[in-house]
């Protein structure tokens, strides 16, 4: 799942909102619901807010100003939030609650981990796999976020670069330097879980490449190329970012295709339910969702000015079984960051 584009705005029929209310503790005029708060002068607010991080709240280390002054428009005076907020990164190198911690040292208020949709979190979903044996490449906290993940049997790279180090050959420092003897007690690996970019490319490749070459037994030699080979669940395959450097690159078809393309499964989708209706055929649950609105900032990566921002020159870095389309690249709005952002929305739903 890539992150959306710099703010996307989720439109819901009332239902979503219907859902029971408490007074907050402590103060008084105000209901509480689903970690937000409104205020009694207020009518609960039917759109919630998906930000990206890099480059629309962030810059590197260092907090976008426009960035808090949105969240003086979102938040109360007792430092909590007025409407739904979701925060989606590439990111993936970090622990959930790390990534919740960080936002709230940099936003002024808590933010809670459920708030936090990192590159994995929907490897939440993958249970079919969770009990296999699993080869995780990346960086960071692997064994921690594999296992948040539900992933209960994982190899390291360098666990398996330790097992059978003559496979490591790139590295002409760490080439063993005497004839190992093969092991055949290591458990054959069941597919490989990418969580991110590894710090050591040329090893982490070579062993995901002995692993598929050999079915997930890298001590044995290869006969003929399994195909199909074993599963490979990739996380992130955007290899654009930005943070502190001076120069940009144009890079919609991660944020802004991911958010139109939701916007696109959307409406497919409730267009599959008014067919269902229409047809006599029992009606399922309809979506709460009704609508995803891409708002393309330019304090990240793209800049108005880019050559070939129209993206017709763009390689295409989405998965294959998502079929490329040049409309899917155009942000519903573009704004110069994330305060606009936020003033259009509210603008747009007649919330102050």
């Amino acid at each position: 799942m890539a992150a959306l584009s710099g703010l996307a705005a989720l439109r819901a029929g009332r239902r979503l909102w219907k859902l029971p209310a408490r007074p907050s503790a402590g103060l008084p005029g105000c209901w509480l619901r689903r970690g937000y708060i409104v205020g009694r002068a207020e009518s609960p607010p039917t759109f919630g807010l998906l930000f990206d991080i890099d480059g629309v709240l962030v810059r590197g280390h260092r907090v976008i100003p426009a960035a808090l002054e949105a969240f003086g428009k979102l938040v109360n005076s007792q430092g909590q939030l007025r409407v739904p907020v979701v925060f989606v990164t590439n990111a993936g190198n970090i622990l959930q609650h790390s990534k919740a911690q960080e936002l709230s040292d940099l936003l002024g208020y808590k933010v809670d981990p459920d708030q936090v949709i990192l590159s994995h979190s929907p490897m939440k979903l993958f249970s079919q796999y969770h009990n296999k044996r699993m080869l995780v490449s990346g960086q960071g906290p692997l064994v921690e976020n594999a296992r948040a993940l539900g992933f209960q049997n994982v190899v390291t790279t360098d666990e398996l670069r330790t097992a059978f180090p003559e496979l490591d050959m790139v590295d002409l420092e760490r080439r063993p330097k005497t004839t190992q003897r093969p092991r055949n007690d290591f458990s054959a690996i069941e597919g490989v879980l990418l969580l991110g970019e590894p710090v050591r490319w040329e090893t982490n490749l070579q062993l995901i490449m002995d692993v598929l070459l050999s079915n997930g037994n890298p001590g044995t030699g290869l006969v003929t190329a399994p195909y199909p080979h074993l599963p490979v669940l990739a996380s992130n395959m955007d290899l654009l970012w930005m943070a502190e450097a001076k120069m940009p690159s144009d890079n919609p078809v991660s944020d802004v295709y991911g958010a139109n393309l939701f916007n696109q499964h959307l409406q497919m989708a409730k267009r599959g339910e008014e067919e269902r209706g229409t047809g006599g055929q029992q009606k399922r649950q309809p979506s709460t969702i009704q609508s995803c609105v891409s708002i393309l900032v330019c304090t990240g990566i793209h800049s108005s000015q880019d050559p070939g921002s129209e993206g017709a020159q763009l390689p295409f870095h989405g998965h294959r079984d998502f079929s490329f389309s040049l409309e899917l690249l155009e942000a519903s709005h573009i704004v110069h960051d994330v305060n606009e952002a936020v003033q259009l929305v509210f603008r747009q739903e007649g919330w102050a």
